[in-house]
């Protein structure tokens, strides 16, 4: 038996429109629908409603989706999820809503979150939600984005765009990346992780969507950056050149970074501070090591560094994450003494 709506629990809302995607709308439910903390407890509350009366809304395919909410449902959410809709109209030609759609998101409640995934970005465009801000949408769509709303700054190149209160995935699938990561954002990695492990999708993809876009086939001889990859990975705690990287392939360093930015989108340099990054965050969640000793393990050499690449990549202290996110129990004795002052200094 479903649980109760509990007021309490995080709200997420997505808005189902005339011409959506049925794969794109399941995935707010797989996501957040399943994420559960300690004890069991469903942490969100996923709804789906209509900008009409409840009724059956037309997909992309040969059948409709009875939505069982009206557009009265978006008054009380914490999050909106936008679809793609492969029927906006005047939306997607003009730039403007529609009546109802004006009227549906005039309901919002000031603070409300909102979440587009793939060209469900052109709603929150016409509706001013994102101008001024960075945006992305599917890489076909981006440049007749960018034409039609000039005040975005549009970034073609990522698979989403975390704007804070504002967030845009790219296309399709993207929207399970965007998804993990708001869960990341709100329960930390080892809720992200469980949900991903049950839906069968990397926790973290590399790189943007420059990887994606057409390209020639490449030559089936042609070697990749695999190997490199799991060799980097499995010592990131040591220092790593790049000519280390291009000599797991035998390449040079020059075609060694233009093969690893074509396969990842991202330059080696970055990648490799994505992973420690993601190593650290693991590490302040789910151990008692003190901070000097994750930064050492996760190979950023010092606290000071390991702060700065945190602060950067997630606008907080690892002290702070840690105090939000961890889920050990202390108890190992591995914190304390000189180690034990180094967190107090970084908070």
């Amino acid at each position: 038996m479903a649980e109760p709506y509990a007021p309490s629990r995080h709200r997420v809302v997505v808005l189902a429109l005339d011409g959506l995607m049925p794969f794109e709308l399941g995935i707010p439910q797989r996501i957040f629908g399943k994420a559960r903390d300690a004890a069991g407890r469903r942490l969100y509350d996923v709804v789906t409603c209509s900008v009409r009366p409840p009724g059956p809304v037309q997909t992309d395919a040969d059948y409709a989706v009875l939505v069982a909410n009206g557009p009265e449902a978006l008054a009380d959410a914490d999050t909106v999820v936008v679809p793609t809709s492969y029927e906006l109209g005047p939306v997607y030609e003009q730039g403007v809503l529609t009546p109802e759609l004006a009227a549906a998101l005039a309901r919002l409640r000031p603070g409300t979150r909102l979440v587009s995934i793939c060209t469900g970005g052109y709603v929150l465009a016409a509706a001013g939600y994102l101008d001024g801000r960075p945006a992305t949408t599917h890489w076909m769509h981006a440049e007749h984005f960018q034409r039609l709303f000039p005040r975005i700054r549009v970034d073609a190149d990522v698979l989403f765009i975390d704007d804070g209160d504002v967030l845009t995935s790219a296309g399709v699938a993207a929207g399970i990346d965007l998804c993990l990561h708001l869960l990341r954002r709100d329960h930390g990695a080892a809720v992200a992780n469980e949900v991903a492990r049950r839906t069968v999708v990397p926790p973290h993809r590399d790189g943007g969507q420059a990887q994606y876009i057409e390209r020639p086939v490449p030559d089936p001889q042609q070697a990749t950056t695999t190997t490199a990859r799991a060799w980097a990975l499995g010592r990131l705690h040591e220092p790593i050149q790049l000519r280390d990287m291009a000599e797991q392939e035998a390449m040079s360093v020059r075609t060694f970074t233009r093969r690893f930015r074509e396969e990842v989108g991202i330059s080696p340099g970055q990648w490799l501070t994505q992973q420690r990054v993601e190593r650290a965050r693991h590490l302040l969640e789910s151990s008692d090591r003190s901070v000097d000793r994750i930064a050492r393990d996760a190979g950023f050499g010092t606290a000071q560094s390991m702060r700065q690449h945190l602060q950067a990549a997630l606008g907080v202290t690892p002290t702070a994450y840690r105090r939000t996110f961890r889920t050990f129990r202390p108890g190992s004795g591995e914190s304390g003494g000189r180690d034990g002052a180094v967190d107090a200094a970084l908070r």
